[in-house]
């Protein structure tokens, strides 16, 4: 095993090309369908609601509720190991969609379901920028 080893990365793609690069300006977003204004994650090549194929990435506050958490103990995969334990989260944003991510949280104790939280973004290079969270107020 390589002390360095690699963290799985997103594959971006033409659907959700759009989420990456608005995380790297700082921003977070969710696909709208430009049809009937349905607003879903993850992306998708067509609207669930209406079928339309007609979508964009649009900007959400970034605030949302503690839904459900997660302390894992074991590294799934080696580019982890050197984070164990680290903390993952099921986070109900305002505008509706749920987002699956990482809490920043360095006393779980304090993390109770339905708490508020807010999106902040970890640089991780020039080309990917990751959404997680941290609690609110």
């Amino acid at each position: 095993m390589s002390a360095t080893a690699a963290k799985p990365r997103p594959k971006i793609d033409p659907i959700n090309r759009g989420f990456w690069e608005n995380a790297r300006a700082g921003i977070l977003s969710v696909q709208t369908c430009d049809n009937c204004s349905d607003v879903h994650f993850p992306g998708s090549p067509v609207c669930p609601r209406c079928l339309s194929g007609d979508q964009s990435w649009t900007p959400v506050s970034g605030r949302g509720t503690l839904l459900s958490w997660v302390r894992f103990h074991r590294a799934y995969w080696d580019g982890f190991r050197a984070e164990l334990p680290y903390l993952v989260c099921l986070v109900g944003l305002e505008e509706g969609p749920l987002l699956i991510s990482n809490i920043l949280e360095t006393h779980p104790e304090k993390l109770v379901i339905g708490s508020p939280v807010e999106a902040v973004f970890e640089t991780v290079d020039e080309e990917l920028t990751l959404p997680k969270f941290r609690m609110r107020g």
